[in-house]
Protein backbone atom coordinates (compact mmCIF):
# COMPACT_ATOMS: atom_id res chain seq x y z
CA UNK A 1 0.00 0.00 0.00
CA UNK A 2 2.44 2.33 0.59
CA UNK A 3 3.51 2.12 -2.73
CA UNK A 4 0.80 2.95 -4.46
CA UNK A 5 0.10 5.65 -1.69
CA UNK A 6 3.49 7.47 -3.38
CA UNK A 7 3.14 6.74 -6.52
CA UNK A 8 -0.38 8.09 -6.31
CA UNK A 9 1.19 11.35 -4.93
CA UNK A 10 3.96 11.55 -7.16
CA UNK A 11 1.80 11.56 -10.35
CA UNK A 12 -0.76 14.12 -8.33
CA UNK A 13 2.42 16.52 -8.41
CA UNK A 14 3.78 15.28 -11.66
CA UNK A 15 1.25 17.74 -13.83
CA UNK A 16 2.02 20.84 -11.41
CA UNK A 17 5.49 21.39 -12.35
CA UNK A 18 4.93 23.37 -15.41
CA UNK A 19 1.98 25.20 -13.88
CA UNK A 20 2.49 28.71 -13.77
CA UNK A 21 2.74 30.81 -10.60
CA UNK A 22 -0.32 31.82 -10.25
CA UNK A 23 -1.69 31.55 -6.95
CA UNK A 24 1.33 33.14 -5.42
CA UNK A 25 4.70 34.37 -6.59
CA UNK A 26 6.65 33.66 -3.08
CA UNK A 27 8.77 31.59 -5.29
CA UNK A 28 9.69 34.64 -7.55
CA UNK A 29 11.17 36.11 -4.35
CA UNK A 30 12.81 32.75 -3.29
CA UNK A 31 14.92 32.95 -7.04
CA UNK A 32 15.28 36.57 -6.20
CA UNK A 33 16.71 35.85 -3.03
CA UNK A 34 19.14 33.23 -4.12
CA UNK A 35 20.20 35.07 -6.84
CA UNK A 36 21.43 38.55 -4.62
CA UNK A 37 23.29 35.37 -3.04
CA UNK A 38 25.03 33.99 -5.83
CA UNK A 39 26.40 37.31 -6.74
CA UNK A 40 28.29 37.70 -3.85
CA UNK A 41 25.48 40.41 -1.82
CA UNK A 42 23.66 39.98 1.52
CA UNK A 43 19.80 39.47 0.86
CA UNK A 44 19.35 39.80 4.85
CA UNK A 45 20.80 43.63 4.59
CA UNK A 46 19.73 44.66 0.88
CA UNK A 47 15.69 44.70 -0.45
CA UNK A 48 15.11 43.60 -4.18
CA UNK A 49 14.81 47.74 -4.76
CA UNK A 50 18.41 48.05 -3.33
CA UNK A 51 20.09 50.63 -6.08
CA UNK A 52 22.93 48.64 -5.85
CA UNK A 53 21.41 45.53 -6.94
CA UNK A 54 20.17 47.10 -10.34
CA UNK A 55 22.58 45.08 -12.46
CA UNK A 56 20.51 42.10 -11.15
CA UNK A 57 17.03 43.36 -12.45
CA UNK A 58 15.06 41.59 -15.11
CA UNK A 59 11.86 41.00 -16.11
CA UNK A 60 11.23 38.89 -13.29
CA UNK A 61 12.11 41.58 -10.91
CA UNK A 62 8.90 43.47 -11.97
CA UNK A 63 6.78 41.02 -10.30
CA UNK A 64 8.60 40.48 -7.33
CA UNK A 65 6.25 41.05 -4.17
CA UNK A 66 7.13 43.45 -1.17
CA UNK A 67 10.73 45.08 -3.18
CA UNK A 68 11.41 47.50 0.30
CA UNK A 69 11.76 44.17 2.55
CA UNK A 70 14.80 42.45 2.53
CA UNK A 71 14.80 38.47 2.88
CA UNK A 72 12.70 36.79 6.07
CA UNK A 73 14.44 33.02 4.84
CA UNK A 74 17.00 31.23 6.64
CA UNK A 75 20.70 30.55 5.93
CA UNK A 76 19.30 26.92 4.51
CA UNK A 77 16.17 28.07 2.11
CA UNK A 78 18.92 30.60 1.05
CA UNK A 79 21.41 28.12 -0.06
CA UNK A 80 18.64 26.28 -2.17
CA UNK A 81 17.81 29.07 -3.75
CA UNK A 82 20.99 30.29 -4.62
CA UNK A 83 21.33 26.70 -6.11
CA UNK A 84 18.03 26.82 -8.19
CA UNK A 85 19.24 30.39 -9.25
CA UNK A 86 22.51 29.42 -11.15
CA UNK A 87 20.00 26.60 -13.18
CA UNK A 88 19.13 27.49 -16.74
CA UNK A 89 15.66 27.28 -15.76
CA UNK A 90 15.15 28.45 -12.35
CA UNK A 91 11.64 28.48 -11.79
CA UNK A 92 11.24 25.42 -13.25
CA UNK A 93 14.43 23.88 -10.92
CA UNK A 94 13.20 25.35 -7.76
CA UNK A 95 10.00 23.21 -8.37
CA UNK A 96 11.71 20.46 -9.34
CA UNK A 97 13.60 20.78 -5.59
CA UNK A 98 10.42 22.06 -3.75
CA UNK A 99 8.21 18.85 -5.41
CA UNK A 100 11.57 16.56 -4.38
CA UNK A 101 10.70 17.22 -0.40
CA UNK A 102 7.40 17.50 -1.06
CA UNK A 103 7.65 13.97 -1.52
CA UNK A 104 10.22 12.98 0.87
CA UNK A 105 7.60 14.41 3.19
CA UNK A 106 5.01 12.19 2.07
CA UNK A 107 7.64 8.84 2.67
CA UNK A 108 8.61 10.13 5.39
CA UNK A 109 5.03 10.20 6.72
CA UNK A 110 4.59 6.36 5.98
CA UNK A 111 7.56 5.85 8.01
CA UNK A 112 6.13 7.48 11.02
CA UNK A 113 2.66 5.69 10.61
CA UNK A 114 4.90 2.62 10.29
CA UNK A 115 6.49 3.71 13.49
CA UNK A 116 3.42 4.50 15.48
CA UNK A 117 1.56 1.13 14.11
CA UNK A 118 -0.84 3.05 12.07
CA UNK A 119 -2.68 1.99 9.25
CA UNK A 120 -0.48 3.35 5.95
CA UNK A 121 -4.18 4.50 4.47
CA UNK A 122 -4.75 7.15 7.18
CA UNK A 123 -1.52 9.14 5.21
CA UNK A 124 -3.48 9.57 1.96
CA UNK A 125 -5.16 12.59 3.86
CA UNK A 126 -1.31 14.60 3.35
CA UNK A 127 -0.34 12.90 0.44
CA UNK A 128 -3.24 12.88 -1.95
CA UNK A 129 -4.67 16.59 -0.39
CA UNK A 130 -4.72 19.31 -3.30
CA UNK A 131 -3.39 21.94 -0.73
CA UNK A 132 -0.74 19.94 0.00
CA UNK A 133 -0.11 19.09 -3.56
CA UNK A 134 -0.91 22.76 -5.27
CA UNK A 135 1.12 24.94 -2.01
CA UNK A 136 4.39 23.10 -1.72
CA UNK A 137 4.93 21.42 -5.64
CA UNK A 138 2.77 23.62 -7.76
CA UNK A 139 3.34 26.89 -6.09
CA UNK A 140 6.49 25.73 -4.60
CA UNK A 141 6.50 26.89 -1.07
CA UNK A 142 9.62 26.26 0.51
CA UNK A 143 7.54 24.91 4.05
CA UNK A 144 7.69 21.33 2.44
CA UNK A 145 11.60 21.40 3.45
CA UNK A 146 10.77 22.34 6.79
CA UNK A 147 7.83 19.99 6.97
CA UNK A 148 9.86 16.80 5.87
CA UNK A 149 12.63 18.24 8.49
CA UNK A 150 10.07 18.11 11.05
CA UNK A 151 8.67 14.76 10.09
CA UNK A 152 11.81 13.12 10.18
CA UNK A 153 12.87 14.76 13.28
CA UNK A 154 9.88 13.18 15.19
CA UNK A 155 10.91 9.60 13.48
CA UNK A 156 13.85 9.73 15.41
CA UNK A 157 12.25 10.93 18.47
CA UNK A 158 9.71 7.79 18.48
CA UNK A 159 10.97 4.54 19.96
CA UNK A 160 12.39 1.58 17.81
CA UNK A 161 13.77 -1.57 18.58
CA UNK A 162 16.50 -2.51 15.94
CA UNK A 163 16.93 -5.42 14.56
CA UNK A 164 20.34 -6.81 15.07
CA UNK A 165 21.52 -9.90 12.69
CA UNK A 166 22.69 -12.56 14.87
CA UNK A 167 25.82 -13.53 12.88
CA UNK A 168 27.03 -9.86 13.60
CA UNK A 169 27.99 -8.33 16.40
CA UNK A 170 27.89 -4.79 17.97
CA UNK A 171 31.04 -5.27 19.99
CA UNK A 172 33.27 -2.60 19.06
CA UNK A 173 36.07 -4.95 19.65
CA UNK A 174 34.90 -7.17 16.87
CA UNK A 175 36.47 -6.04 13.88
CA UNK A 176 33.28 -7.50 12.29
CA UNK A 177 31.25 -5.74 14.19
CA UNK A 178 28.14 -3.74 12.58
CA UNK A 179 28.29 0.04 13.13
CA UNK A 180 26.40 1.54 15.97
CA UNK A 181 23.61 4.14 14.66
CA UNK A 182 24.24 7.55 15.88
CA UNK A 183 21.97 8.35 18.97
CA UNK A 184 18.40 9.38 17.96
CA UNK A 185 18.69 12.43 19.88
CA UNK A 186 21.20 13.60 17.57
CA UNK A 187 19.79 12.30 14.33
CA UNK A 188 16.83 14.37 15.80
CA UNK A 189 18.57 17.69 16.90
CA UNK A 190 20.33 17.67 13.48
CA UNK A 191 17.01 17.55 11.51
CA UNK A 192 14.88 19.86 14.12
CA UNK A 193 18.01 22.43 13.53
CA UNK A 194 17.24 21.67 9.65
CA UNK A 195 13.96 22.34 9.86
CA UNK A 196 14.55 25.96 12.07
CA UNK A 197 17.23 26.46 9.11
CA UNK A 198 14.39 26.32 6.40
CA UNK A 199 12.02 28.17 8.10
CA UNK A 200 11.64 29.51 11.54
CA UNK A 201 8.30 27.91 12.53
CA UNK A 202 10.08 24.25 14.17
CA UNK A 203 12.43 26.55 16.53
CA UNK A 204 9.21 27.14 18.64
CA UNK A 205 9.06 22.78 18.87
CA UNK A 206 12.82 22.25 20.06
CA UNK A 207 12.18 22.76 24.02
CA UNK A 208 9.15 20.13 23.13
CA UNK A 209 11.32 18.06 20.87
CA UNK A 210 14.57 17.96 23.36
CA UNK A 211 12.27 16.76 26.35
CA UNK A 212 10.56 14.24 24.26
CA UNK A 213 13.93 12.83 23.29
CA UNK A 214 14.92 11.77 26.73
CA UNK A 215 18.51 13.63 26.41
CA UNK A 216 17.43 17.41 26.39
CA UNK A 217 20.32 18.77 27.16
CA UNK A 218 22.29 17.02 24.45
CA UNK A 219 19.93 17.52 21.64
CA UNK A 220 19.35 20.53 22.48
CA UNK A 221 23.55 21.06 22.33
CA UNK A 222 23.62 20.02 18.67
CA UNK A 223 20.53 21.65 17.47
CA UNK A 224 21.97 24.82 18.59
CA UNK A 225 25.17 24.50 17.66
CA UNK A 226 24.02 24.13 14.08
CA UNK A 227 21.62 26.56 14.65
CA UNK A 228 24.27 29.31 16.28
CA UNK A 229 27.19 27.68 13.33
CA UNK A 230 24.26 29.24 10.43
CA UNK A 231 22.84 32.04 12.61
CA UNK A 232 25.53 34.27 13.81
CA UNK A 233 27.12 35.13 10.34
CA UNK A 234 23.44 36.26 9.48
CA UNK A 235 23.14 38.13 12.54
CA UNK A 236 26.62 39.74 12.48
CA UNK A 237 26.00 40.57 8.64
CA UNK A 238 22.63 42.09 9.07
CA UNK A 239 23.26 43.89 12.47
CA UNK A 240 21.04 42.00 14.78
CA UNK A 241 17.86 40.54 13.88
CA UNK A 242 17.51 41.01 10.25
CA UNK A 243 14.90 43.62 9.45
CA UNK A 244 12.96 41.87 6.99
CA UNK A 245 11.92 40.01 9.77
CA UNK A 246 11.25 42.03 12.10
CA UNK A 247 9.16 43.97 9.23
CA UNK A 248 6.90 40.97 8.80
CA UNK A 249 6.22 40.55 12.44
CA UNK A 250 4.94 44.30 12.87
CA UNK A 251 3.52 44.85 9.56
CA UNK A 252 1.93 41.18 8.40
CA UNK A 253 -1.68 40.24 8.76
CA UNK A 254 -3.83 38.39 6.70
CA UNK A 255 -6.77 36.33 7.97
CA UNK A 256 -5.62 34.67 11.31
CA UNK A 257 -8.40 33.16 13.49
CA UNK A 258 -8.37 35.06 16.43
CA UNK A 259 -6.30 38.04 15.87
CA UNK A 260 -8.98 39.40 13.27
CA UNK A 261 -11.94 39.47 15.67
CA UNK A 262 -9.67 40.80 18.51
CA UNK A 263 -8.16 43.98 16.97
CA UNK A 264 -11.54 44.65 16.11
CA UNK A 265 -12.60 43.86 19.56
CA UNK A 266 -9.53 46.38 21.40
CA UNK A 267 -10.71 49.22 18.79
CA UNK A 268 -13.60 48.63 20.36
CA UNK A 269 -12.53 49.00 23.67
CA UNK A 270 -10.64 52.09 22.94
CA UNK A 271 -7.54 49.69 24.28
CA UNK A 272 -4.84 52.16 22.61
CA UNK A 273 -6.11 55.93 23.80
CA UNK A 274 -6.33 53.97 27.40
CA UNK A 275 -2.92 52.70 27.34
CA UNK A 276 -1.96 56.50 25.50
CA UNK A 277 -3.37 57.89 29.03
CA UNK A 278 -1.64 55.46 31.02
CA UNK A 279 1.99 56.61 28.99
CA UNK A 280 1.07 60.17 29.63
CA UNK A 281 0.67 59.68 33.46
CA UNK A 282 3.88 57.91 33.12
CA UNK A 283 5.53 60.37 31.15
CA UNK A 284 4.34 63.58 33.71
CA UNK A 285 5.03 61.08 37.28
CA UNK A 286 8.86 60.55 35.46
CA UNK A 287 9.79 63.40 33.99
CA UNK A 288 11.01 60.82 30.87
CA UNK A 289 9.92 62.36 28.10
CA UNK A 290 12.24 61.02 26.01
CA UNK A 291 11.94 57.56 27.41
CA UNK A 292 8.47 56.98 26.78
CA UNK A 293 7.76 58.80 23.67
CA UNK A 294 8.82 56.05 21.13
CA UNK A 295 5.63 53.19 22.86
CA UNK A 296 3.62 55.92 21.09
CA UNK A 297 4.19 54.45 18.10
CA UNK A 298 2.74 51.08 18.95
CA UNK A 299 0.05 52.13 20.40
CA UNK A 300 -2.69 50.77 17.95
CA UNK A 301 -5.23 47.81 17.32
CA UNK A 302 -3.21 45.32 15.30
CA UNK A 303 0.00 45.60 17.21
CA UNK A 304 -1.78 45.07 20.63
CA UNK A 305 -3.48 42.04 19.40
CA UNK A 306 0.03 40.64 17.64
CA UNK A 307 1.26 41.18 21.93
CA UNK A 308 -1.51 39.86 23.36
CA UNK A 309 -1.34 37.10 21.01
CA UNK A 310 2.59 36.41 20.99
CA UNK A 311 2.05 36.20 24.97
CA UNK A 312 -0.33 33.47 24.44
CA UNK A 313 1.88 31.35 21.91
CA UNK A 314 5.11 31.67 24.32
CA UNK A 315 2.45 30.44 26.77
CA UNK A 316 2.04 27.33 24.44
CA UNK A 317 5.35 27.10 24.06
CA UNK A 318 5.34 26.60 27.68
CA UNK A 319 2.89 23.87 27.75
CA UNK A 320 3.92 22.09 24.94
CA UNK A 321 7.70 21.45 26.97
CA UNK A 322 5.86 20.73 30.14
CA UNK A 323 3.23 18.30 28.93
CA UNK A 324 4.45 14.48 30.31
CA UNK A 325 5.64 12.00 27.69
CA UNK A 326 2.92 9.72 26.39
CA UNK A 327 2.19 6.94 23.63
CA UNK A 328 1.13 8.88 20.35
CA UNK A 329 -1.64 6.43 20.08
CA UNK A 330 -4.04 6.64 22.98
CA UNK A 331 -5.66 8.65 25.62
CA UNK A 332 -8.38 9.93 26.83
CA UNK A 333 -8.91 13.50 25.56
CA UNK A 334 -8.05 15.39 29.19
CA UNK A 335 -6.14 19.02 29.08
CA UNK A 336 -3.12 17.93 30.05
CA UNK A 337 -2.79 14.42 29.40
CA UNK A 338 0.64 12.70 28.21
CA UNK A 339 1.31 13.46 24.81
CA UNK A 340 4.31 11.51 22.57
CA UNK A 341 6.35 13.38 19.78
CA UNK A 342 3.97 13.41 16.81
CA UNK A 343 1.00 14.06 18.84
CA UNK A 344 2.70 17.12 20.70
CA UNK A 345 4.01 18.36 17.41
CA UNK A 346 0.85 18.33 15.77
CA UNK A 347 -1.28 20.24 18.65
CA UNK A 348 1.62 22.87 19.01
CA UNK A 349 1.67 23.80 15.82
CA UNK A 350 -2.01 24.25 15.00
CA UNK A 351 -2.32 26.07 18.05
CA UNK A 352 -0.08 28.43 16.91
CA UNK A 353 -1.20 29.06 14.29
CA UNK A 354 -4.56 29.61 15.72
CA UNK A 355 -2.50 32.39 17.51
CA UNK A 356 -1.05 33.86 14.61
CA UNK A 357 -2.34 37.08 12.72
CA UNK A 358 -1.19 35.86 9.31
CA UNK A 359 -2.42 32.64 8.33
CA UNK A 360 -1.68 31.67 4.69
CA UNK A 361 -3.16 28.71 2.45
CA UNK A 362 -0.09 27.42 2.49
CA UNK A 363 0.58 27.10 6.50
CA UNK A 364 -1.72 24.72 6.80
CA UNK A 365 0.42 22.37 5.22
CA UNK A 366 2.39 22.25 8.85
CA UNK A 367 -0.47 20.75 10.61
CA UNK A 368 -1.98 18.63 8.06
CA UNK A 369 0.59 15.43 8.72
CA UNK A 370 -0.33 15.29 11.62
CA UNK A 371 -4.11 15.45 11.38
CA UNK A 372 -3.53 13.00 8.67
CA UNK A 373 -2.06 10.26 11.15
CA UNK A 374 -5.07 11.07 14.17
CA UNK A 375 -8.08 11.88 11.59
CA UNK A 376 -8.28 15.32 13.11
CA UNK A 377 -11.24 16.44 10.86
CA UNK A 378 -11.44 20.18 11.54
CA UNK A 379 -7.56 20.35 10.11
CA UNK A 380 -8.81 17.91 7.03
CA UNK A 381 -11.83 20.19 6.41
CA UNK A 382 -9.81 23.46 6.72
CA UNK A 383 -7.45 22.28 4.44
CA UNK A 384 -9.93 22.99 2.01
CA UNK A 385 -12.13 26.15 3.35
CA UNK A 386 -8.75 27.87 3.44
CA UNK A 387 -8.55 27.95 -0.24
CA UNK A 388 -11.34 30.43 -0.05
CA UNK A 389 -9.21 32.71 1.34
CA UNK A 390 -7.73 33.32 -2.25
CA UNK A 391 -10.68 35.04 -3.27
CA UNK A 392 -9.67 38.29 -1.03
CA UNK A 393 -5.49 37.41 -2.17
CA UNK A 394 -6.14 36.92 -5.68
CA UNK A 395 -10.02 37.99 -6.30
CA UNK A 396 -10.16 41.09 -4.64
CA UNK A 397 -13.01 39.69 -2.66
CA UNK A 398 -12.80 41.44 0.96
CA UNK A 399 -12.22 38.88 3.87
CA UNK A 400 -13.98 39.90 6.22
CA UNK A 401 -16.86 38.92 6.97
CA UNK A 402 -18.42 36.29 4.93
CA UNK A 403 -15.28 35.07 3.55
CA UNK A 404 -13.06 34.98 7.13
CA UNK A 405 -16.68 33.55 8.48
CA UNK A 406 -16.77 30.64 5.53
CA UNK A 407 -13.57 29.79 6.69
CA UNK A 408 -13.49 29.55 10.82
CA UNK A 409 -16.49 29.27 11.37
CA UNK A 410 -17.48 25.55 10.31
CA UNK A 411 -13.92 24.64 11.48
CA UNK A 412 -14.16 26.09 14.97
CA UNK A 413 -17.34 24.47 15.43
CA UNK A 414 -15.62 20.86 14.22
CA UNK A 415 -13.05 21.53 16.23
CA UNK A 416 -14.73 22.13 19.57
CA UNK A 417 -16.80 19.11 18.78
CA UNK A 418 -13.57 16.83 17.15
CA UNK A 419 -11.41 14.33 18.36
CA UNK A 420 -8.40 15.37 19.80
CA UNK A 421 -4.76 14.96 19.39
CA UNK A 422 -4.09 12.12 21.70
CA UNK A 423 -7.05 10.23 19.90
CA UNK A 424 -5.81 6.81 17.52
Amino acid sequence: MSRAILAGAFLLRLPLLPLPLTLSDDALRYLWDGKVAAAGFNPYALPPAAKNLTFLRDEAWRRLPHREVQTVYPPLSIAAFSIAARLPNPILAWKAMAAAADLAGCALLLALARRLQLPPARTVWYAWNPLVAIELSGMAHVDGLGVAACLATVLYLLPAVPAVPPARSRDPRDPGAAPAPPPAWAAAGVFAATGVLAKLAPITALPMWSRQSGRPGRMLAVAGGLLAAAGLPVLAAAGGIPPGLVTYAVSWEFDGPLFEPLWRLLDWAGAAPWLARLLDAAKRLTGEYARWNPLYHFLYPQFLAKALLGLAMLGVVIISASRRDGRDGGGTGRRLMPMGPAAATGWLLGALLLLSATVYPWYVVWVLPWAALYRHTAWRVLSALILLSYLSQRGGVPLMPWVFAAIWVPFGILLAAGRRWSSG
